[in-house]
This record gives C-alpha cells, sequence and structure tokens, in this order.
C-alpha cells in the first residue's frame, strides 16, 4: 500500500509559501525584481495547485474528500489535513486574492519595506492551513502564523493613523488568541481530544455533567473566531484597521475576516448537528440572532461614514453578518447561496478596496470639502456648458470599476451580488419539502438582507457623486498598469461568477451537501490508515560448507 502522488497535493498550500518566505527572507531591498518573480510564481502554483484539489475533491476522492495524515500517524493522534469541496473552493479564493495584492504591490507597496513578500507569502501559509486542518491546536498555531505575518504587514509602510491601528488590532487579536487557548483546553478536558472529526463522533456520547463545560468550553473558542468574523460588538477594530492598511494587504484582511466565519461554519455542522445529541444545535440561535445585528451595525456604519476605506470595512461587516446569520438558520439550502455570496461578496470588496487608493488621485482635499459643504448646506450646483471633451480613458476605467463595485456589493442586478442574494431569498422563501416553511425569523433575515443593500447602494452612490461630479479634478490620473489589471481581473471573475452561476451554485450545493453530514468526515478522517513501512526481505542464509 503507497500514497498516490496526489494526495501529497494537500500539504502543498502549507510547505510551498513557507519554503518560499523563508527563502525570500535573506534577500536585501535590491532584489525587488527576484523577489516579485518568485513570489509571484510561487502563488500562481498555489492556484493551480488549488483549481486540481477542487478538481480531485468534486470527483477524484471518495466521499470527496482527501486525508493528509502528516508524519503518517493516524488521526487522531497525528496532524490530519483534510482537502473537500468547500476548503478547495477556499483555496481557490485565497489564491485570486493573493494574486490580485501581490500585482497591485509590485510597482510601489512592495518595494517599501525589506520583508514585505517573506510577510505575505507567511500570511498564505497561515491561511492556507486553517483552511485545511482538521485539528484544533494546529487551527490555532495556523492562527497565529496568519496573525503575526499580518501584524507587520499591517505596519508596512507605516505613518501615524497606520501605527494606531495597528495597535488597536494586535491587542485585540492577542486577546483572541488567549480566548482560544482556553476554550482549546476546555474542549480538550472535555472530550479527550483536539481532531476535530473526532470531538464531533465524541459529542453525543458525552455525559450530562459533561455537556455543560464542553458549552462552556466551545463559546470561549467562538469568541476568537467572532473576533476574526467582527460578529458585533466584537468587529469594532475592523473598519479602522481595513481604512488604515495599505490597499494589498487590506485586500488580504478582506479574506482573513472571512476565515473566521469560514472555521464557525466547519465546527459548527460537524459538531453540533442533528446528530450530537443533547448538544445538537447549539449555538445556531447565538449566530442568527448575533448574524443580524452585526448585519444592522454594518449597514448603520455604511450609512455614517463619508471615508471610501471605513466604508469597505463596513461592507464587510455585513458581508460577515449575512454569513453568520445564515449559518444560524440552520437550512442546507440558504448555506449554498450563503457561499455564493460569501465568494462574490469577498472579491467585490477585494476590488473596491484596491480601487479606492486609484480614486482618491482625482480628488483633492479641498475639491472633498467643497462637496461635503455644498452636500450639507444644499448649495444648488448649476450646471456648467459642455467644454465638448471626452472623458479620459483612466476615468472611464475609474467611474465604470466603482459601479460595478458598487452595485455587487449593494446586490444589485445584474453582476454576482444580486444572483447571491436572489438566491438566498428564494431558499428562505422556498425551503424544500423536508424544512419548515419560513417564519417569523426567515421574514426578518430577508428584510434586513435587502434593507442592508439599499444602504450600501445609497452610500456608495453618495461618495461616488461626490467623487465623479461635485468634486473637481486635476487632471488625468495617472494609473500604473499593474494597479489597473488586479482591479479589472476581481471585476471579471465577478462577471464570470454570474454567467456561471448555475455551475458554481452546483458546485458548491455538492460543498453543503457534504458538510451537512459529519458522518462521512468521521468516517474518511478516522478511517484512514498510515502508510505501511516496505517490508525488506531478508537475505537467505549461507549454507556451511
Amino acid at each position: 500500500m503507497s500514497v498516490a502522488w496526489t494526495q501529497h497535493l494537500v500539504v502543498v498550500p502549507i510547505v510551498l509559501p513557507l519554503l518560499c518566505g523563508a527563502a525570500l527572507a535573506p534577500l536585501t531591498q535590491g532584489w525587488h525584481r527576484l523577489k516579485f518573480a518568485v513570489a509571484y510564481g510561487c502563488v500562481l502554483a498555489l492556484l493551480a495547485n488549488a483549481l486540481a484539489l477542487a478538481a480531485l475533491a468534486d470527483g477524484g476522492w471518495p466521499d470527496g474528500i482527501g486525508v493528509y495524515l502528516a508524519a503518517n500517524w493516524a488521526a487522531p493522534f497525528g496532524i490530519a489535513l483534510v482537502a473537500d469541496r468547500l476548503s478547495a473552493c477556499m483555496l481557490v479564493l485565497a489564491a485570486v486574492l493573493a494574486l490580485a495584492a501581490l500585482h497591485y504591490a509590485q510597482p510601489r507597496w512592495s518595494r517599501i519595506g525589506v520583508h514585505f513578500h517573506s510577510l505575505f507569502q507567511f500570511l498564505l501559509m497561515g491561511i492556507n492551513g486553517a483552511f485545511l486542518t482538521h485539528d484544533l491546536f494546529n487551527l490555532f498555531v495556523f492562527f497565529e502564523v496568519m496573525l503575526a505575518a499580518s501584524y507587520g504587514l499591517v505596519l508596512h509602510g507605516y505613518n501615524v493613523e497606520r501605527l494606531r491601528a495597528s495597535l488597536q488590532y494586535i491587542a485585540v487579536n492577542l486577546v483572541a488568541a488567549l480566548f482560544f487557548l482556553v476554550g482549546t483546553a476546555l474542549v480538550y478536558a472535555t472530550t479527550g481530544t483536539l481532531n476535530m472529526a473526532d470531538i464531533a463522533g465524541r459529542v453525543a456520547a458525552l455525559a450530562a455533567t459533561d455537556i455543560g463545560l464542553l458549552k462552556t468550553g466551545v463559546a470561549v473558542l467562538a469568541l476568537a473566531f467572532l473576533v476574526k468574523a467582527a460578529m458585533w460588538p466584537l468587529g469594532f477594530w475592523l473598519p479602522t484597521t481595513y481604512a488604515a492598511a495599505s490597499p494589498p494587504v487590506a485586500v488580504m484582511l478582506v479574506l482573513m475576516t472571512k476565515v473566521g466565519a469560514y472555521v464557525i461554519l466547519r465546527i459548527w455542522l460537524l459538531a453540533f448537528g442533528e446528530g450530537a445529541g443533547a448538544a445538537a444545535r447549539y449555538g445556531y440561535d447565538a449566530l442568527l440572532w448575533g448574524g443580524m445585528a452585526t448585519l444592522v451595525f454594518g449597514a448603520a456604519g455604511m450609512l455614517a461614514t463619508d471615508t471610501a476605506g471605513r466604508m469597505a470595512g463596513y461592507a464587510a461587516i455585513v458581508s460577515s453578518g449575512t454569513l453568520l446569520a445564515v449559518i444560524g438558520y440552520g437550512q442546507p439550502s440558504l448555506v449554498t447561496a450563503g457561499l455564493f455570496y460569501f465568494i462574490a461578496s469577498t472579491i467585490a470588496i477585494a476590488a473596491f478596496v484596491l480601487l479606492i487608493e486609484l480614486v482618491d488621485r482625482i480628488r483633492t482635499p479641498g475639491a472633498a470639502m467643497l462637496a461635503l459643504t455644498a452636500e450639507a448646506f444644499a448649495v444648488e450646483d448649476t450646471p456648467a456648458e459642455p467644454k465638448g471633451r471626452g472623458v479620459p480613458a483612466a476615468m472611464a476605467f475609474l467611474s465604470l470599476a466603482f459601479a460595478a463595485c458598487a452595485l455587487t456589493i449593494a446586490g444589485l442586478p445584474p453582476l454576482s451580488g444580486f444572483v447571491a442574494k436572489f438566491g438566498m431569498f428564494h431558499a428562505l422563501i422556498n425551503p424544500g419539502p423536508d424544512a419548515p416553511a419560513i417564519g417569523a425569523t426567515g421574514w426578518t433575515l430577508m428584510a434586513l438582507v435587502f434593507v442592508s443593500g439599499l444602504v450600501a447602494i445609497v452610500s456608495l452612490m453618495r461618495f461616488g457623486v461626490r467623487t465623479f461630479w461635485a468634486a473637481e479634478t486635476v487632471g488625468q490620473p495617472t494609473l500604473h498598469a499593474a494597479e489597473v489589471v488586479p482591479v479589472a481581473a476581481l471585476l471579471l471573475v465577478s462577471a464570470v461568477l454570474t454567467l456561471q452561476a448555475q455551475p458554481v451554485f452546483d458546485y458548491l450545493a455538492r460543498a453543503g451537501d457534504g458538510i451537512h453530514q459529519p458522518r462521512l468526515y468521521i468516517d474518511r478522517v478516522l478511517g484512514t490508515l498510515p502508510v505501511p513501512a516496505p517490508v525488506r526481505s531478508s537475505a537467505p542464509a549461507a549454507e556451511a560448507p
């Protein structure tokens, strides 16, 4: 018995950025092109590997699950990495966003600090590890790798505002790490294991006296994930950090926020489904109502702010709150639509984050203040005679890209945000034969998602009017090709999601069916045997003379 070479693809998303980051660390400031080429090649390889894993999970592995036993130790005693349709999809998303961020950083941001590329690779290692690991302690390790790298990246190209925001970001995440450790210890004290599949298999058999301690440990553990997922009131740090971070780093922060929601989705559907006995559906109501409160908080924040960076942060909070509420609602078909919204909103917010810096180049402080004053005092703007000059190509790109981001974030047709919200509304109204009909809670969730979209389009269009119509422009903005390409590429991916919505929904439906069947994970992870050592044939004994 031997391991097929395709099984080793599961560990590549962790090992490859680790080796690449370590190789780039000794290179000094003058090796910009070499460092960029190596880092970019690494991320391209990660994208190809993620696509291969998605194909294997969707037809090459039994039950769509690939298990890699690190050091050839059987679970639950060794480290198990698990790749399925959902984790492979997240790896593809991470690679796409990393490519866009790295491409955007090449002409400017990556040249400011010596170790930008090394920290970027270590950040990818932590994110990919969080998507693949099936062990709580190793999840903690990957979270800390991810956070340690993000601390350096948030400070990258530091100024006073960035320094202040990064100190808050570091303090909040250090407290969250403490919660993570305490919660992990309580779960281990109750179940005697840290392997997620093993925990799921033991929850239903726990004695009544141990259920309380397990719920306490899981609640403490959830605080660490919900801080990262920015659930209200734990997400107060996010808008300030997004607004202060450099654009390529902010793109990765958008993804990191979704890592917390992904872990919540993975653990809750695995360990607290219908077969969890006395612990079944534990915490679902808290996720549902907490997610809806997060929706309200994010929408109110978007309406209250006039800063594009903070607006992007509040849009990420709305996206995260929607996904948390979808998880808490507990309807499989709604989870499928929620996953599509997860992908579409993450790509749109990432494109908007990159676009902000480019848009700011056409706004002077005086023009922005004049636009705000005119709006506040209802100054009538008399239209001037047209000058007969066409819109420059740079202005056309910025305005069209901004409109595409606004429509997708708000969930208006014709882009992928509308498809995602329409899918969620359809799932709520038509839950299926085995699910209860929509009630007051479902209507409330639908109303909040709808209203948050209206608030988003009002806020974004208000910013767009001030920027493109009310503010004076100083010549044609200078846009570097390396900055335009990633924004255009992300918007193109959003368009492809719209045109190919049916195949994507089908894939996510299969991913959702898999994560709603915890017994598949338990059997595959705990049933995967180590590879036996090769048997050496003994040499024949020499004949006696």
